[in-house]
């Protein structure tokens, strides 16, 4: 990864933090936004926007972190409820793939990496909104990795199970929600950011040269074991 340039879009905090320090510590250049601004270039995904600031003429990698978890039973979520998921989820990664293609495509060996949630292969109660939103990615990631392989762009995916960051707080608040959580997976844990950002500097680097449209589950075995 030295001297790759890779674009982490909500790379300050949980999986996005765990994932530039992991690409620093391997000798990247690493342009991280954030709706924050916190150690970031300040950037809303949701808004319509022509350019990232400051963004690098040729990128080698991308990551588009940015997600929801608003957990309700169906006939609670509004339309805008729906809406506000896929800007955020959806749309917003969208406008971010479109501001950096000229750069990927400068790159010999370009990857992109999006997130979706294992809720989306495994059929989760309350979970539709980030269910749909997070669907939609997944089909963004196949189609996207058909077109752009001719152009050596990579496109994969990954889906994780509960994990322990910020985004998740309110389900992880106490010491028995954790345990209760843990336990629902095969593994007897809930995954931390450094699970994830392993995976996705993997699917960055060389090592995962020959993987395209692929969505890679991190989840403690809970998508396909019982």
């Amino acid at each position: 990864m030295k001297g790759k340039n890779i674009v982490l879009i909500g790379g300050n905090s949980g999986i996005g933090l765990a994932t530039s320090e992991l690409l620093q510590a391997s000798g990247a250049n690493v342009y991280k936004y954030s709706k924050s601004g916190v150690g970031t270039h300040q950037f809303d995904v949701t808004k319509e926007f022509l350019e990232l600031p400051e963004l690098p003429d040729v990128v080698d990698g991308l990551v588009y972190f940015p997600g929801t978890i608003n957990l309700k039973p169906f006939h609670r979520i509004s339309i805008q409820d729906f809406q506000n998921e896929m800007d955020v989820n959806f749309f917003g990664a969208i406008r971010v793939l479109q501001a950096c293609l000229k750069g990927l495509k400068r790159s010999d060996s370009a990857s992109v990496v999006l997130f979706s949630t294992v809720a989306v292969q495994t059929g989760m109660g309350f979970h539709s909104g980030i269910a749909s939103s997070k669907g939609a990615i997944e089909g963004l990631c196949r189609s996207l990795a058909a077109e752009w392989a001719p152009s050596k762009i990579r496109v994969n995916a990954i889906a994780p199970s509960l994990t322990d960051t910020p985004l998740a707080s309110a389900l992880l608040s106490n010491e028995e929600k954790r345990e209760a959580s843990g336990k629902r997976h095969p593994l007897g844990r809930i995954g931390n950011p450094l699970d994830i950002a392993e995976a996705t500097h993997f699917l960055l680097s060389s090592k995962s040269s020959w993987m395209t449209g692929q969505v890679l589950h991190v989840d403690g075995g809970i998508s396909n074991l019982k």
